[in-house]
């Protein structure tokens, strides 16, 4: 059982960053895979990064590369999205979510409330 809330969101501008935190509760958070996934009004979430528990394996979608790092800091059980070159169709709802399977699996268990972000143009 792992419970998750995310925070960070906010208004930003056309270029700008955020940085998105990821706080979780876990009796053993190295055993999860982490990632973020987003929800534009009307469609269904989908996929935006995700890591290993170790850290050692990140992955992101096309969509994203290049401007977004996700990050884990096992120490304090926490991850996060580092967001740069913002654009306004990054504008969303993006959720925090975590599986023991592999970090690019289609199950994810477990999931946090969300935090909007919104990108202005």
């Amino acid at each position: 059982q792992v419970r998750l809330v995310e925070s960070g969101g906010g208004l930003v501008q056309t270029g700008g960053s955020l940085r998105l935190t990821c706080a979780a509760s876990a009796r053993t958070f190295t055993d999860y895979n982490m990632a973020w996934f987003r929800k534009f009004p009307g469609r269904e979430r989908e996929f935006v990064a995700s890591v290993s528990g170790a850290g050692i394996n990140t992955y992101y979608s096309d969509s994203v590369k290049g401007r977004f790092e996700l990050s884990r800091n096992n120490a304090e059980d926490t991850v996060f999205l580092q967001m740069n070159n913002l654009k306004p169709e990054d504008t969303a709802i993006y959720y925090c979510a975590a599986n023991t399977i592999e970090p690019l699996s289609n199950r994810w268990d477990y999931w946090g409330q969300g935090t909007q972000v919104t990108v202005s143009s």
